[in-house]
């Protein structure tokens, strides 16, 4: 749990064993060193998301969350607004994404970030390996520049020139 209301929470999850699985960590990571200064700015990376963390997004502002896809183009980069899921999705799903953290947050916790945005990064492969596929590293150079202007969205301010 935070120990403080983070202004932007950011929540990452995927394998870093299975190829571009790994985005979602790797750009909290970079998330991490990038906004170290930036008070109110929190990270967390997890192999998968749990319910748990509705604890920690009921303490937040605002939230970014940061995953691979497998439902859009390899390389491909996706950035949107992610509004809680209703109770009754929650209680029938074995998944838990973003929209039912969100819910849950809503749900046991009364709040829930005013804005919460999701950025998916598309996976070339999620094979067994330690690197990301061509394609996904020829996007991190996007996908961080992406990941820094959703922060400064959530943040309610515009990046320095």
């Amino acid at each position: 749990m935070t120990n403080f209301k983070a202004r932007c929470l950011i929540l990452s999850c995927g394998n870093t064993l299975r190829s571009d699985d790994g985005i979602g960590p790797w750009l909290s990571e970079w998330a991490r060193e990038r906004f170290s200064h930036e008070p109110g700015v929190e990270v967390i990376t997890r192999h998968q998301w749990t319910p748990d963390l509705a604890v920690d997004l009921s303490a937040a502002e605002t939230a970014l969350f940061i995953d691979c896809a497998i439902d859009i183009g390899p390389g491909e980069i996706q950035l949107k607004e992610v509004a809680p899921a209703s109770a009754d999705a929650i209680l029938g799903s074995h998944h838990t994404d973003a929209p039912a953290l969100l819910g849950l947050a809503e749900a046991y916790y009364s709040i829930a970030p005013r804005r919460a945005l999701l950025l998916t990064i598309g996976a070339g492969s999620i094979e067994l390996g330690e690197t990301f596929s061509a394609v996904v590293q020829q996007a991190l150079p996007a996908a961080q520049t992406r990941l820094e202007e959703a922060v400064a969205s959530l943040l309610d301010r515009t990046l320095p020139r």
